[in-house]
């Protein structure tokens, strides 16, 4: 059936679908934020005052949990979970699958009258038992090994999700095999918080504070695009992938730089203030939203939180714009390109370490004597550096391969952005000069009317994939759908063993031998940053990481360039990954093995349904159409035209033939490795050589013939 422009037209339509009103904010309890979350509040009125005190200082401080106060809190939670709704309840975890799994019970249960009753146990709030074997295991877990655990998180919150026809309690847990090994991304995150923990508090007694407990922060800032739901629907390639298989580039594209900041559709407006509503209830701190570069592409961002809760709601949030976007006739995509030619969407995960009183990574105005800060940004620069390969493999995915390195997005060489000022501090401590912090300056803007705006010591670097933004490191180099649970435990985890490295070169200076007294807290780490900076600074760069002189400069001085997922991934088991994840508890050998197999094999997995994806198309969608429009230019006379459509048909059905032929089961290599390098070298060539092809001919084949919605249309439509 052809397509004719009313496509576009009933595309274009829309109108309100309900009005959401919030009342006058200044009246105490009409905020709705944390509404659909059993918090501390909630706690606090249907928990004993033991038992709430026992829950509080697990969460608060890390303590072990009693089991003994489940059947309370669990009794608690059921009543509350009912008042609001909710029939049903689920143990919602994180496989590796990378995203979220959920299995619903209900509360109620039959008695022996015919009617029945609500109960929920502490048993029941502490314990599930999903199959693990069905969940990718990495060969932990076999088909006939099936038994595998959810376990409790009183850490993060129990919360309510509604639905139209109902609401169910969604309690987060771990995830963890029969043998007690994780299955999930929960798991390494927590003990790698744990880890940090233990060694900051170390360090900070080293600069005589009272132990306290020391979190990491994380604020992930998510990019997405919206496309109106008929487009997408008449896009199987955007349907089984996630991102569109083929697609020419449009007069229009970003260029104009027009939409980045732009005024905000009244349609997609509409869809944020909703998604907005539905994450406060959830108590997800949304911050910030905006148009992104992209036409058709927005951000959203929350506030700072705990990196465990963070990346929950996070998972969260991805969950809750994908379903709120249907009710405005749109989909939500979190590919990390779905769009080629246009700008990638990344998730930048703003990461820092706090006390309850303090951010550990703020500089203060005046950095180069603040001895604390100085010390864990060292620690961090060290920990960047001798694991920069690992920070790589931890962000590797087949649609990052798309979006590393291009315009919009950092280089697959990892790097650390100073500013000016942190970086003249850091290289004049390892000259041995004395180091000045840069002094505070106003902007003029020379007009009257406009106050004078305090400027900031250094500019920003857009291309660094590591850049220090303020009070924070912002790792810019995640993608859109990813969790961004594995990344935050790297960095937890090689920063756990910087800090303890550093700890002890400050110890053994400080302490002296029987001939050399020890040093001054100040002098010893003057010489351990210095020690450090002069080994790792390597990885300190300021300047454009697109240019192919940083590329050249990297190399000279060692660091790795890990291109694409099957470069990167061997780092998740190299010995240094291994002794760093065994010594700190957080991922065993068979663990990170594990995780290296299934992100092996998802990789080939996706390529490969990418690739029969795109020769199903090619040959039952485009080479017909191509066909069809042969056929009008011959009846027609133009023999020109037709003689170079023949050329390109001819080309595009040796295209596809080679696609098929190249992804046949028989010629992949049976080892996991050398097919994800078969996938990339042979098989994505193959895709690129029929996609190449089909572009070209969707400039060429009449417009009412092609069956695809075009870029023009997808990204302006809304």
């Amino acid at each position: 059936m052809p397509r004719v422009r009313g496509t576009n037209v009933a595309a274009a339509q829309w109108s309100p679908n309900g009005s959401i009103t919030f009342g006058d904010l200044t009246i105490p309890g009409t905020s709705i934020y944390g509404s659909n979350v059993f918090g501390p509040d909630e706690q606090r009125q249907r928990l004993p005052k033991t038992i709430f005190r026992q829950l509080q200082a697990t969460i608060d401080r890390g303590e072990p949990l009693d089991s003994g106060l489940a059947d309370a809190v669990a009794l608690a939670m059921k009543d509350w979970a009912l008042e609001r709704g909710a029939t049903h309840y689920t143990h919602w975890f994180q496989p590796l699958t990378g995203s979220t799994a959920e299995k619903h019970d209900s509360f109620y249960g039959p008695v022996g009258d015919g009617t029945s009753i609500a109960q929920f146990s502490g048993k029941e709030l502490i314990r599930g038992e999903p199959d693990a074997s069905s969940f990718p295991s990495g060969g932990i877990r076999a088909t006939f090994e099936a038994r595998g655990y959810t376990a409790w998180d009183p850490t993060s919150p129990a919360f309510i999700m509604e639905n139209p026809n109902g609401a169910y309690l969604c309690i987060p847990t771990a995830f963890a095999s029969w043998t007690g090994e994780a299955l999930d991304t929960k798991i390494p995150l927590l003990r790698s918080m744990a880890a940090l923990d233990k060694s900051a508090q170390r360090a900070l007694v080293l600069f005589g504070d009272a132990p306290q407990r020391v979190y990491t922060t994380i604020g992930p800032e998510q990019e997405y695009f919206l496309i109106d739901e008929q487009f997408y629907f008449e896009r199987p390639d955007l349907i089984a992938t996630g991102r569109t298989l083929f697609g020419a580039k449009p007069a229009k594209g970003q260029q104009l730089d027009d939409h980045y900041f732009g005024s905000i559709p009244e349609r997609v407006l509409a869809y944020m203030l909703e998604i907005e509503r539905e994450l406060a209830k959830l108590g997800v701190p949304v911050k910030t939203r905006h148009n992104e570069v992209a036409p058709g592409q927005y951000e959203i961002a929350p506030i700072f939180e705990n990196s465990n809760v963070g990346t929950d709601h996070q998972l969260l949030s991805m969950q809750v714009m994908q379903a709120v976007a249907r009710r405005y006739g749109m989909v939500c995509l979190l590919h990390e390109k779905p769009f080629a030619g246009v700008n990638g969407s990344g998730k930048h995960n703003n990461w820092s370490m706090s006390t309850d009183d303090a951010n550990l990574l703020d500089p203060g105005d005046s950095p180069h004597d603040n001895l604390q800060f100085l010390f864990f940004a060292t620690a961090v620069i060290r920990a960047v550096d001798k694991h920069q390969g690992l920070l790589r493999a931890s962000i590797a995915s087949a649609g990052q391969d798309h979006r590393l390195g291009a315009n919009e997005a950092p280089p697959a060489i990892i790097s650390i952005f100073l500013g000016k000022e942190l970086e003249s501090v850091f290289t004049s401590i390892a000259a041995g000069e004395p180091a000045e912090s840069a002094a505070r300056e106003v902007m003029n803007l020379k007009a009257g009317v406009l106050p004078e705006l305090p400027k900031d010591t250094g500019d920003r670097n857009r291309t660094s994939p590591f850049a220090f933004t303020g009070n924070r490191f912002e790792f810019r180099a995640l993608g859109s759908n990813q969790s961004p649970s594995f990344a935050n435990t790297v960095l937890n985890t090689i920063v756990a063993e910087s800090i303890d490295s550093l700890c002890e070169d400050l110890e053994a200076k400080m302490a002296g031998t029987k001939k050399k007294p020890g040093k001054t807290l100040e002098d010893a780490l003057s010489e351990v940053i210095a020690a450090t900076y002069k080994s790792s600074g390597r990885v300190v760069f300021d300047g454009d990481g697109y240019s192919d002189e940083w590329h050249a400069e990297a190399a000279k001085r060692g660091l790795l360039n890990l291109k694409t997922t099957p470069d990167a991934l061997p780092q998740l088991v190299s010995e240094q990954t291994v002794g760093v994840f065994s010594n700190y508890g957080v991922l065993s050998d068979r663990e990170l093995h594990s995780r290296l197999e299934v992100a092996l094999e998802q990789y080939v997995i996706k390529l490969n349904i990418e690739a029969e994806t795109a020769a199903d198309i090619a040959a039952t969608m485009l080479l017909p159409a191509a066909a069809r429009h042969l056929a009008i230019l011959k009846g027609a006379g133009l023999t020109a035209l037709a003689k170079e459509c023949t050329t390109l048909i001819d080309q595009f059905t040796k295209a596809i033939k080679a696609l098929q032929t190249a992804n046949l089961d028989e010629n992949h290599p049976t080892d996991l490795a050398e097919e994800a390098a078969y996938m990339r070298d042979t098989v994505f060539a193959a895709m690129n050589d029929v996609r190449a092809v089909a572009d070209t001919l969707e400039r060429t084949v009449a417009d009412d013939l092609w069956p695809l919605p075009r870029y023009s249309e997808m990204l302006f439509i809304r």
